[in-house]
């Protein structure tokens, strides 16, 4: 039977996951609203948070289950059905803000959400 993990690390490792949600959201606020040009990768947030990448990786994967692009994902996810739910913004405008080329916004969108961009803003409308 394994032991059980030592408190100390326990907190640790919750720590660096809070640490790292902290970062993400206020990275993708700095991508909205235009203070930074590019997406940070998973080696970028673990060199703000002064450890090893797969330290990191490792880290999230055990305190959360998921694989530690699923928060920065899920965000900008988030962040484009916002926008899109705007009629005002064009599709390759928003693409822009969330430093996606309009045709690698669209197949990320579709990966996630199963329709582009486009159809998913014009299901808005329907209702």
């Amino acid at each position: 039977m394994p032991r059980p993990l030592p408190k100390k690390i326990s907190a640790r490792q919750h720590e660096i996951t809070v640490d790292f949600l902290n970062a993400v959201d206020r990275h993708l606020d700095d991508v909205l609203n235009g203070r930074v040009e590019d997406m940070w990768e998973i080696r970028d947030f673990a060199d703000h948070l002064h450890i090893h990448p797969t330290h990191l990786s490792n880290t999230i994967k055990l305190t959360t289950g998921k694989a530690p692009c699923w928060p920065i994902e899920d965000k900008i996810m988030r962040m484009a059905k916002e926008m899109l739910a705007d009629n005002s913004l064009p599709i390759n405008q928003i693409a822009g803000r969330l430093t996606f080329d309009p045709s690698n916004f669209t197949k990320f969108f579709k990966r996630f959400e199963g329709v582009t961009p486009k159809q998913y803003r014009e299901s808005l409308l329907v209702y």
